[in-house]
């Protein structure tokens, strides 16, 4: 079976700083990826250049035999088929949850009004915030509006979810209510590649974790890797929590 995502020799530079240096790894269609590092170990920046919010300088990446780092990609294509939920959740505030939500859909899918509430309505109901389809941002709590970004995603029916360190501004009760939703999303077969520094997670979810160091794919293993590193690396990462 071919990868859903795949990076080949990937390098990408900031000005003179590397921040990607060689990394080659894939995710298999229904399987969830972990990424683990220090910051400024490259994770948020693989992530990002699968998404093509950044542009590499060498190297190859696929997301369902679309080649991303083609200077001709259809860039509202690959989005259609790549969710990215961030760290902030990025929703406008002047609209309510479901204009948030349907936004995507009318504008480029051209989903008329009536059925893009009805998936929003279905997008809702899967991170179990049925009761705030009216409600503005400013009404939510901090786990609640990262569960309608990830609403928001799920609404154009994405291939692939991308998640870059969702957890990381709110607090261990908001986390667990997030991390709940993206558990339930990886057990309904979601393709998700995520970065995160939620161990636990990643130990108990993912079915592959990946730990990134100076911009490279250092070690790579199953969960149980994170109880029995194979590097130093990874030891001296773990044993200081972040």
């Amino acid at each position: 079976m071919s990868a859903a995502v795949s990076l080949r020799d990937v390098h990408k530079r900031f000005g003179e700083v590397e921040v990607l240096k060689g990394v080659s790894f894939d995710v298999a269609p229904g399987e969830v990826v972990a990424v683990i590092g220090r910051s400024g170990s490259g994770k948020s920046t693989a992530l990002r250049c699968v998404n093509r919010l950044e542009t590499i300088q060498s190297g190859e990446i696929e997301v369902h035999g679309r080649r991303v780092d083609d200077p001709q990609l259809d860039l509202r294509a690959l989005r259609r088929d790549v969710g990215m939920v961030f760290q902030s959740y990025n929703l406008f505030p002047h609209l309510t949850v479901a204009e948030n939500i349907t936004l995507a859909p009318r504008r480029v899918r051209k989903t008329p009004q009536a059925e893009a509430r009805h998936i929003a309505v279905e997008a809702l109901a899967r991170v179990g915030l049925s009761d705030k389809i009216d409600a503005y941002p400013e009404q939510l709590s901090g786990g609640q509006q990262q569960r309608v970004a990830i609403a928001r995603s799920l609404a154009m029916e994405p291939k692939v979810m991308l998640f870059d360190e969702v957890t990381s501004a709110l607090d261990p009760h908001l986390t667990g209510e997030v991390l709940k939703v993206m558990e339930a999303l990886a057990k309904g077969g979601m393709t998700m590649l995520v970065v995160t520094h939620e161990m636990a997670f990643a130990r108990r979810v993912a079915d592959r974790v990946i730990f990134m160091h100076t911009g490279k794919v250092w070690e790579t293993g199953a969960g149980e890797m994170l109880a029995n590193p194979q590097t130093p690396e990874l030891r001296e990462f773990l044993a200081n929590g972040l």
